[in-house]
């Protein structure tokens, strides 16, 4: 193995990432985020399905100060996001819909997915995750565009099952 950046490479190395963990447990915290010139660490520790995350409702930013009338339109949608079940990023990364940017996506929506389907990829420090559906149904909503940072269990597709 050649050193190209030696400067970078020092700064996180197995050692420090023991040492992280063990001040993550003892000061019991779950999730750390570190930044070194191009080299970025997410670290999360602790069940997985502790986190809950629902997808906030889409509001543009140059929209007016909501009056009174639009004030019940946020009662309605939350039966709307509820419906269906969620294909949630199971870490920290980059969300791309295909293997590669001339290749077609993965899946759209209308498109049915079985548990094993692969729907989309998920980029974490240069590691190209697959992410398949892991449920049967009808792809009805893609929350994510492609190349957009994801957080972990954070919802990237919403699936209508059956």
């Amino acid at each position: 193995m050649s050193e190209e950046t030696s400067g970078d490479r020092e700064s996180f190395d197995l050692e420090r990432l023991r040492e992280l963990m063990e001040m993550m447990e003892k000061h019991d915290v779950t999730r750390v985020s570190l930044r070194h010139g191009s080299e970025k660490w997410n670290v999360c520790r602790g069940p997985q399905d502790v986190v809950q995350m629902v997808p906030a409702a889409h509001v543009p930013a140059a929209s007016p100060a909501p009056s009174a009338a639009p004030a019940a339109q946020p009662n309605a949608e939350p039966a709307a996001v509820e419906s269906g079940l969620f294909i949630k990023s199971p870490t920290v990364g980059t969300f791309y819909t295909a293997p590669n940017p001339d290749d077609p996506p993965f899946v759209t929506v209308g498109k049915k997915v079985q548990a094993d389907t692969v729907v989309c990829i998920v980029e974490a420090m240069k590691v190209f995750n697959q992410i398949a559906a892991e449920v049967d149904g009808t792809i009805v909503e893609i929350l994510v565009n492609n190349g957009d940072p994801v957080e972990f269990g954070q919802s990237l597709f919403r699936v209508q099952p059956g």
